[in-house]
């Protein structure tokens, strides 16, 4: 759809919104407006964001409406898109709720394409709570259902590929699990299903979580490559999200590519765009990458003051999944400003350590683990250094050509 039929579906729909509210309230009138709300919302969602409150209250009033007239198909879409709502506005916990009662409904109803969907929503919603074990599951049931011919109408439904959608997220979780060839695998896959569907919301959607993860990967061309086609599409179609997200990781691979002003503007400003969405999830790892800009040109102190507001969030929202490397760039960064807050930086280390151990997410122990050896090499500790990254790196069976495997290889070769 392009951005002149989104306009013009909103328009049309609104007027038979205010049409209805003339007519007596009987279920027939019922079952009209639930129509007319379930179709509002993805159309609200593509031009305003996710997260964007008439989006809240179109889907809130159709599930009240679905609760009116009795329990119909009706009510798996609006399920999902509440649950969207509420996770992007980075309200996790009452996303997992939704995601559970999306779940159920489908068991019930024993539909292959309402599970697709319940699983997906859960595993989504489990990925940023940090939960990667139990998410990578929900999100593998999802992808065995995959039946791109049947689930046609949810394509249509949605303006994005379900399959690619939960594959997008799937390759997140293993990332983080430490499979990082395999996350490629299952990101390109989720691309090559965007890009023969041709859906410019459902394209841009997956381009992102692409970009996203070419930029866990450190793969700073990628990333930015990707970047720029979301926000491309973004501006043509008017999808305001997408266009947030894809300015703030484009901006991270124009500052590690050594464009720095630039980058960080750019970071700045789709920090600023998405947040006037109404958009919250992913802000406190966006607000990491930020910093982690200021601390390459020397400014400790404002990368710091970015990561507090960062981890404050989390502990308010839930938002976990980036919660051990906030850790580790504070360490970092109470490191780079001054040698009399060693002994803050190296608990922050060990409390990076600590949660990504916790969650058994490898990619980012590894990374915990180079930060905190690289420390204990100054300070004297060769041979525990050498120890602690030697059986992290040693658990590792692929992706020994990504950047950080890379890097902790060259650190035990230096070492040994």
């Amino acid at each position: 759809m392009q951005r002149s039929a989104y306009a013009e579906a909103i328009s049309q729909l609104t007027t038979a919104l205010e049409f209805l509210n003339t007519l007596p309230d009987t279920p027939a009138r019922a079952q009209q407006e639930l129509a007319v709300q379930a179709t509002l919302g993805p159309a609200l969602m593509a031009t305003r964001g996710y997260a964007a409150p008439d989006v809240g209250k179109a889907y809130t009033r159709a599930r009240e409406l679905c609760q009116h007239v009795g329990e119909t198909p009706q009510l798996v879409p609006v399920l999902w898109g509440l649950r969207v709502f509420y996770v992007l506005r980075g309200e996790l916990h009452t996303a997992r709720e939704l995601a559970e009662q999306l779940l159920i409904l489908a068991q019930r109803m024993h539909d292959p394409a309402a599970l697709l969907q319940a699983y997906t929503a859960l595993g989504h919603s489990l990925l940023y709570l940090g939960e990667f074990v139990a998410a990578r599951a929900h999100l593998e049931e999802g992808i065995a259902l995959e039946d791109p011919q049947h689930h046609r109408a949810l394509t249509f439904r949605y303006g994005i590929d379900l399959g690619a959608y939960c594959r997008s997220f799937a390759a997140l979780a293993l990332w983080m699990l430490g499979y990082p060839d395999q996350a490629l695998h299952q990101s390109r896959e989720a691309l090559t299903l965007a890009r023969e569907l041709s859906y410019p919301y459902g394209l841009a959607t997956i381009l992102v979580f692409t970009a996203l993860l070419h930029q866990l990967r450190r793969e700073v061309h990628a990333a930015q490559e990707c970047g720029e086609a979301v926000i491309a599409i973004a501006r043509e179609q008017g999808f305001a999200q997408w266009l947030a997200r894809g300015t703030t990781l484009r901006g991270w691979a124009l500052a590690e590519g050594g464009q720095d002003v630039q980058g960080m503007a750019e970071i700045r400003q789709g920090l600023a765009a998405a947040q006037a969405t109404g958009g919250e999830l992913a802000r406190p790892y966006y607000l990491a990458l930020l910093a982690g800009a200021y601390g390459k040109v020397g400014q400790a102190n404002e990368g710091l003051t970015l990561l507090g507001e960062a981890l404050a969030a989390v502990d308010t929202r839930g938002e976990r999944w980036c919660e051990a490397e906030l850790y580790r760039l504070k360490g970092e960064l109470l490191l780079a400003r001054s040698a009399e807050d060693h002994a803050e930086a190296e608990a922050c280390l060990q409390q990076a350590l600590a949660v990504a151990r916790r969650q058994q997410a490898k990619s980012w122990e590894l990374r915990a683990a180079m930060s905190l050896s690289r420390l204990w090499q100054r300070q004297g500790k060769r041979a525990e250094a050498h120890q602690l990254l030697a059986e992290v790196y040693g658990w590792f069976t692929e992706g020994f050509d990504t950047a950080d495997l890379r890097e902790a290889r060259a650190l035990l070769e230096e070492w040994a």
